[in-house]
């Protein structure tokens, strides 16, 4: 069972990846599929989530052509009653990707009409409809989640544009390292990925400004200031 910080840690480092995939295919929604990463890999602490990246439970089906692992599950075939079965679930090498093949899994005529849905309960009750779980609770388990957690501000909340002074700060540690970096960020309103990539960037570009800094030397601030 996921300590309460790890479910914090989950959510913070999965939702804003399944906020900007999510906004990118035209789904309305997030909340909901934030709740079926957390239901289904138990806040990523199930061996399918942290082991092989498959943070939905999403079986490998005839279509899938990528890695596989072969694992114990529980099917609800009869409502109340909980059948073991073995099945090949798919393998992604990372949590982003993982999200992307949450997005790739839904993209087929199946399920469709989930790009029209705009409520998180509307959203679950159509893909349990669609045949994407057998659990006769599994509407009621994920909405749970979503109200548990407040998942729905993650729904339509815009991230806070990234400033030069925030990227100094993170540089700087005041919004310290790995995942409570993250939980940090997010709290605040931002958008952890694209700070990353800010933060990348401002690193590469000091790499390559280092030669002149060296030959500059004390008049190199005042060179950066002509640029």
């Amino acid at each position: 069972m996921a300590t309460q910080e790890q479910v914090h840690a989950f959510i913070n480092q999965i939702a804003p990846l399944i906020q900007k995939e999510s906004k990118a295919r035209g789904y309305k929604v997030a909340s909901p599929i934030i709740a079926q990463a957390c239901c289904e890999s138990a806040f990523g602490t199930s061996s399918l989530g942290y082991k092989y990246h498959n943070y939905f439970g999403m079986k490998c089906g005839s279509a899938w052509k990528g890695k596989s692992v072969n694992l114990k599950t529980k099917e609800e075939y009869t409502v109340g009653q909980l059948t073991t079965i073995r099945d090949n679930f798919r393998v992604y090498d990372s949590i982003e990707e993982g999200v992307k093949g949450y997005f790739d899994f839904i993209s087929t005529k199946r399920y469709a009409n989930l790009k029209e849905v705009n409520s998180p309960r509307q959203y679950l009750e159509m893909i349990k409809a669609d045949g994407y779980a057998t659990s006769s609770t599994y509407v009621a388990t994920n909405m749970t989640l979503v109200d548990r957690y407040g998942l729905t501000r993650f729904d339509d909340a815009p991230f806070i544009p990234i400033t030069p002074q925030l990227i100094s700060d993170v540089i700087d540690l005041k919004y310290g390292n790995g995942n409570a970096r993250i939980i940090a960020l997010t709290n605040e309103g931002y958008d952890p990925i694209e700070v990353q990539k800010k933060v990348n960037e401002v690193y590469k570009l000091s790499k390559e400004l280092e030669p002149f800094k060296k030959k500059c030397g004390e008049y190199f601030e005042c060179v950066l200031k002509f640029l």
